[in-house]
């Protein structure tokens, strides 16, 4: 438990990407089978202890501290691993820090009952710091700034592969990853588990524009829109999904390679065919178009689904790319011919699960921009320009791939609510509920309509929890409402991706990604929008009366 406790609290304290993954690499050069294994299922979120939950440890600390004392100091902390392993009364006896090995395979066999023992037994032993890498360990939600992605890279780095052939044999292993660390070590063949369906790593996008130069006009060259260089199409808000069927077997796999096929059976019921496809997961309207992105959202994270469910919101694939068709990788060919070979394949499924992405037109960067700005419909963001000659490579390559969404919607709210964030932020006020105003029964009042927690910089986190400290006006446990009123409040302008009705809000409104664009101190919070200027940005929803 030393090494992997002393690797948590380094990653937290390490800012930058290259310094997180040179102590990745030194963790995993410098631990031995399986402790290493163990850290790693840790890391990517695949160590499971069902006998141990956020509850168990609530239940444990309760019986030995005060729990008056405990819910305040949680409130302040905000993190309950955090928390605990500072407040925890540890008993003089035996100093053994465990292994981390012992730790999970001892656990993976206890009993609820038992693993309550094993876990106060094991804070008893250990110092704040390894009572608080125990806690993440067992309970998950590490919070170091360190994803599955970003650990596979170091282990990419480690043995001198590329992260995609990481990813490619990633669902045929299992914890603690022996064979995985032979492999990268040199002492053995790369491992060849047969998986049937496997997932293989996206092509990801660059911005055509970043958020810096998104006001400037030259920002993009002219001469960059070019038909026989790059393809145009429609970028739809859904959820990007490899779609593959291969020997019998059907999985749909997140773009991160997370396994959502349970909840999609009407999706892989069309799935008859031998292929690997790249596209975008969406809710068929029942006028045959794209419903919103609130109706997909219905339908995930659940560990089952209804026929009505499925009959109410029916899912689809819209097809961007085709990876694989038969036993032939088509990866390496150019998209030319990949689109080609993905109009023929999804005219000879005919599935109505399974349809194709149109094409756009390309021209001029101005009709191109055009058509950005003002879609055919709301539920397209954007456009994706894809070089003809691009190959289909796994990652983030600078080039071939350009995403070019539409302009954000701006409103400028006034804050309401202020929450501590998580990791590093737990003694930061980083989560913003922000309100626009309203008519109201006894005049203008200000109604929620979103929550946001990035968008600004470090600088101007520091800025915003100077305010909320300063302009405290109740608390409710770990959240502080502050001054907010005609005469003295702080405007924010947020941006977001669209609008959707919700009954679960107050306003009735929901935000697509929001975020703080700007702050404005200069802006009197008399001046901040009306409900009303947010309900004509409303869509129709075309499946509003199911």
């Amino acid at each position: 438990m030393q090494a992997f406790s002393d690797l948590l609290e380094r990653l937290i304290l390490t800012p930058s990407r290259n310094g997180k993954i040179d102590l990745l690499v030194n963790y995993f050069t410098s631990e031995v089978n399986p402790a290493r294994g163990w850290g790693l299922a840790v890391l990517t979120g695949e160590l499971d202890i069902p006998g141990v939950k956020a509850g168990t440890i609530r239940k444990l600390v309760e019986a030995r501290t005060d729990p008056e004392l405990f819910r305040m100091s949680y409130d302040y902390v905000g993190d309950l691993a955090e928390t605990v392993s500072l407040v925890w009364p540890g008993q003089r006896g035996a100093n053994r820090v465990p292994p981390i090995e012992d730790v999970v395979e001892t656990l993976l066999g206890a009993t609820r009952a038992e693993g309550e023992r094993l876990v106060a037994g094991w804070l008893d032993m250990l110092d704040p710091k390894g009572r608080w890498a125990l806690l993440k360990m067992v309970t998950g939600g590490l919070r170091i700034g360190v994803s599955a992605r970003l650990t596979k890279v170091a282990l990419a780095e480690m043995g001198g592969v590329e992260p995609g052939e990481i990813e490619e044999i990633w669902h045929g292993l299992e914890p603690p990853y022996e064979s995985l660390f032979d492999w990268l070590d040199g002492n053995a063949e790369k491992p060849s588990p047969d998986i049937a369906a496997p997932f293989r790593p996206v092509m990801l996008a660059h911005p055509l524009v970043t958020k810096d130069k998104r006001d400037d006009p030259d920002a993009i060259d002219p001469e960059m829109i070019d038909p026989a260089i790059f393809a145009a199409e429609w970028k739809y808000d859904g959820i990007r999904v490899q779609a593959v069927s291969e020997r019998g077997t059907r999985r749909i796999y997140t773009r991160t390679g997370d396994d959502i096929s349970h909840t999609f059976p009407d999706v892989l019921a069309g799935m008859d065919f031998e292929a690997a496809i790249d596209g975008e997961l969406l809710i068929r309207a029942p006028d045959g178009g794209v419903a919103p992105f609130n109706a997909l959202q219905q339908r995930l994270n659940r560990k089952t689904v209804t026929k009505k469910q499925m009959e109410a919101r029916p899912a689809f694939i819209r097809a961007y790319d085709l990876l694989v068709e038969g036993e032939e990788d088509l990866r390496q060919l150019p998209f030319r011919d990949r689109r080609k070979r993905l109009e023929d394949f999804v005219e000879s499924v005919e599935s109505h699960r399974i349809d194709l992405s149109p094409l756009v037109p390309v021209t001029t960067l101005e009709a191109l921009e055009e058509h950005r700005n003002t879609p055919p419909a709301p539920e397209i963001e954007g456009l994706m320009l894809k070089r003809w000659d691009s190959v289909y490579e796994a990652g983030r390559p600078t080039g071939p791939w350009w995403k070019w969404k539409r302009d954000p919607f701006l409103v400028d709210a006034v804050l309401l609510y202020a929450q501590r964030g998580h990791g590093r932020r737990s003694s930061f006020y980083s989560d913003f509920t922000f309100g626009v105003w309203r008519e109201g029964e006894n005049g203008r009042e200000l109604t929620p309509v979103g929550k946001a927690y990035f968008g600004f910089t470090d600088e101007e986190l520091k800025q915003l929890d100077k305010f909320v400290r300063e302009n405290t006006i109740d608390r409710f446990g770990p959240v502080r409402a502050v001054t907010a009123t005609e005469d003295k409040g702080l405007v924010l302008e947020v941006a977001f991706e669209g609008l959707q009705r919700s009954p679960r809000h107050k306003s009735g409104l929901a935000m697509r990604f929001p975020r703080i664009n700007r702050i404005r101190w200069d802006k009197p919070s008399a001046e901040a929008d009306w409900l009303a200027t947010l309900e004509k940005m409303l869509p129709d929803d075309p499946l509003a009366g199911d």
